[in-house]
């Protein structure tokens, strides 16, 4: 039983830049003896396991095959005859199909490390058009500060257009595309993952209403994923999962951005009823430095500022079925002295 560190953890270590986790490939053993020796499984289509302390991944080594369309179109083998070099040739690029032993040897079959000097995406096989994601997660490499400024190899070019060519971005399972999303809203240049969703015509069926890629102005992911939603006339996401969370703040933003000075005073309740600015106190001051908002901002700060010194506990004198229409009165009261 052989254990070598692989693929990002490797490539970013020979960058000079500290990884997030650490993947590790194990050559020569089969399930039953890695839950002898205390890991636990967690792979359902192959066998991945937990270290007992460090918890993190370590997979048997494995070849897979095409068989079918979709991300359960493959056929997999992990053998104990199956060989390192054969783990890393089912890889995505070069520079992340290199391995690392216990020694510190390198292990580079694919020539990433020159890949890497050269700064270039390289598709490792002819079967890496076989898994659509790929393209998707070459999109998200760019959100990375540290490979934001690597080529794609024209051969690699050529992959992407046969993935698009052959639609089976549709057959993708939409929680992997938005874990790719989620991945890149963390990422230093979120804005640098949609710009290669457009440019490599990444957008059927995931991103169709993608036309800005700017989502950039804030770190947070949950204002990050509003700026692209508001640049994109709140328009995205619609088959994807997108968590609850994301939805409310990008809903919010939708209403935050349709409130302005002289707008109808029935739709201003609505609007303010739908913000909760109480409720949202501290999302609408990050979402208020969104440049989106600048021309309505004075009008959306005094606002603000005069419905959280309003003094709503005289509601409590009214029944439930008063309660509505006393508090309109204290907002339209609001509304008329802006």
């Amino acid at each position: 039983m052989k254990v070598y560190k692989v693929g990002g953890a490797v490539r970013d270590s020979l960058l000079g830049v500290d990884a997030s986790d650490n993947d590790w490939v194990v050559i020569g053993s089969s399930p039953e003896e890695m839950i002898s020796k205390g890991y636990k499984p967690i792979g359902k289509d192959f066998p991945v396991f937990l270290h007992p302390e460090t918890k993190e991944e370590y997979a048997l080594a494995r070849t897979e095959r095409k068989s079918g369309t979709g991300y359960h179109g493959f056929t997999f083998y992990y053998g104990k005859d199956v060989t390192i070099e054969e783990d890393l040739l089912r890889r995505d690029f070069t520079i992340n199909a290199i391995a690392q032993d216990k020694d510190g040897n390198i292990i580079d079959p694919h020539n990433g490390t020159d890949d890497l000097e050269q700064k270039i995406f390289r598709h490792v096989s002819d079967a890496f058009h076989e898994d659509p994601l790929r393209a998707i997660r070459l999109a998200r490499f760019y959100s990375y500060e540290h490979l934001s400024d690597f080529k794609i190899s024209e051969s690699t070019v050529e992959h992407v257009e046969k993935i698009v060519e052959s639609n089976e971005l549709s057959e993708l399972l939409p929680d992997r595309v938005w874990a790719e999303v989620s991945k890149s809203l963390d990422n230093k240049n979120p804005n640098k993952f949609f710009e290669k969703i457009i440019s490599l015509n990444l957008k059927s069926p995931f991103f169709e209403n993608l036309n800005s890629a700017v989502c950039d102005t804030h770190p947070n992911k949950l204002i990050r994923w509003c700026e692209l939603q508001i640049n994109n006339s709140f328009l995205l996401g619609q088959s994807l999962p997108i968590p609850k969370k994301l939805q409310h703040s990008s809903n919010c933003l939708r209403s935050l951005s349709m409130i302005s000075r002289g707008k109808d005073k029935s739709e201003l309740l609505s609007l303010i009823y739908a913000i909760d600015f109480k409720a949202n106190s501290e999302l609408i001051k990050e979402l208020k430095v969104l440049p989106n908002l600048i021309e309505s901002l004075e009008y959306i700060s005094k606002l603000e500022k005069k419905i959280n010194e309003a003094d709503f506990s005289i509601l409590a004198k009214f029944s439930k079925e008063k309660v509505k229409e006393e508090k309109d009165k204290i907002y339209k009261d609001i509304i008329s002295q802006l």
